[in-house]
C-alpha cells in the first residue's frame, strides 16, 4: 500500500446558504493532526528514535544515531526524504520523535489497535447459586459448569443463598463453599475466603492462565 507524507487539510466549508445560519463566521484554520508532527512540534530540541536511522544518515551527509537534535534539523531530513518529524512521547524531556510517513504511521497504529481489541476477551462474571442443603448430584453438576466458566476466562461467583431461619446453617454453607474452591483449585484462584453478605454467603474465583483445557463431554 502505497503513502504520501502526511499534510494537514483545511476543513471544507460550505457555500453561503447551505447551512442553517449561512456560511461559517471565520476559517477554522488546518486541522491539527492527532499527533504534534512537522511544525506542530513546539520543542526546540527533541530525542531521535527508530529503526530507519542508516537511511536517514545517507540523506543527512553524517553518521546519525539515536539522541538529540534541534528540531528544525530533523524537519529538514524529514522534508528531504518526503517523510514527518512524528512526537511519540510528547511528555518526555525532551519529547521523542521518528522520521516516519505518518499516513503508514497512523496507519499501523489502528492496525494494531484492532488487533488488540479483537484478541481482548470480555471478562464476564458468572454466578453459581448453591442452597445450605445442596446434595451431591447437583453440587457436581454446578461444579463443571464453574471449570467451563474459567476455561473460558470468566470469573465466577459461587453463593449460598439463606432463607429464614435457615441462616442458623451458616456452617454448612462455609463448608460447602470451601469444597467447591477445593474441586475447581487447577481452575482458578479464590479472591477472599467464603464471607457473608446480608443473606448470602459468597466466594469469587479468578480464572488460572494455565487451568487445564475443558475435556469433551464436560
Amino acid at each position: 500500500m502505497a503513502f504520501k507524507p502526511y499534510r494537514p487539510k483545511p476543513p471544507g466549508n460550505r457555500p453561503p446558504g447551505s447551512r442553517p445560519g449561512g456560511p461559517r463566521p471565520f476559517n477554522r484554520g488546518p486541522r491539527a493532526p492527532e499527533h504534534n508532527i512537522n511544525s506542530f512540534i513546539k520543542a526546540n530540541e527533541v530525542r531521535l528514535v527508530g529503526d530507519n536511522l542508516d537511511e536517514i544518515s545517507t540523506v543527512a551527509g553524517q553518521t546519525v544515531e539515536p539522541g538529540i537534535y534541534t528540531t528544525s534539523k530533523l524537519q529538514k531530513w524529514a522534508e528531504e526524504m518526503g517523510l514527518d518529524v512524528v512526537e511519540i512521547s510528547p511528555n518526555a524531556d525532551p519529547p521523542v520523535v521518528r522520521i516516519v510517513d505518518y499516513n503508514k504511521f497512523l496507519y499501523q497504529k489502528k492496525k494494531r489497535e484492532k488487533e488488540l481489541k479483537a484478541n481482548t476477551t470480555k471478562v464476564e462474571l458468572k454466578e453459581i447459586r448453591f442452597g445450605p442443603e445442596t446434595g451431591d448430584h447437583d453440587f457436581d453438576f454446578k461444579v463443571r459448569h464453574a471449570k467451563n466458566f474459567l476455561t473460558e476466562g470468566n470469573k465466577v461467583k459461587a453463593y449460598v443463598q439463606f432463607r429464614g431461619r435457615a441462616i442458623v446453617f451458616k456452617d454448612r454453607g462455609e463448608l460447602l463453599l470451601l469444597r467447591f474452591l477445593k474441586e475447581l483449585e487447577e481452575y482458578g484462584t479464590a479472591e477472599q475466603l467464603p464471607r457473608m453478605e446480608g443473606k448470602r454467603m459468597n466466594v469469587i474465583l479468578t480464572p488460572k492462565k494455565t487451568a487445564p483445557k475443558k475435556k469433551e463431554g464436560e
